[in-house]
């Protein structure tokens, strides 16, 4: 069977449509959980943010933030004294798996959470803490 032009036309424009359609169909049963549901407040509230990096800078010494065995150990700088606030891990591919952990540290500055639930691989973890009087942030990346 010979196929003249316009029937050849017609056929490109089919598999054409159909691949389009695939695509689509595809792309919605996609997870877009990548951007967070408030990220204007987010974005206006940033140079409150933004001052509280410039107190963490200032510090003499700075928050450390480290994996030792099954947990990540958070060392808080001895000039804050009694440290406040919370502790955000934050996992970019999937915000289902996101928690947030109240910053207790013990009296020499010291907080351990531990990670045998965690799913393996990057973690930013994002510490919002308060002290004497003034805000602090911290952001670090973690990989489990």
């Amino acid at each position: 069977m010979k196929l003249n032009w316009g029937t050849s036309i017609a056929i490109f424009y089919i598999a054409f449509a159909a691949t389009m359609v695939g695509f689509v169909i595809k792309s919605k049963s996609y997870d877009h959980s990548l951007v967070t549901d408030d990220y204007y407040a987010k974005d206006l509230a940033y140079q409150q943010q933004y001052d509280k990096m410039a107190n963490a800078k200032a510090l003499a010494t700075d928050l450390t933030i480290g994996k030792m065995g099954g947990q990540v150990q958070f060392l808080f700088p001895k000039e804050v004294a009694q440290p406040s606030g919370e502790i955000l891990f934050y996992r970019a591919d999937d915000k289902r798996q996101d928690f947030t952990v109240q910053v207790s540290a013990d009296s020499n500055g010291l907080q351990n959470v531990p990670t045998e639930k965690l799913v393996p691989g990057r973690w930013t973890v994002k510490v919002d803490w308060q002290g004497g009087g003034k805000g602090f942030y911290k952001e670090q990346v973690v990989i489990l």
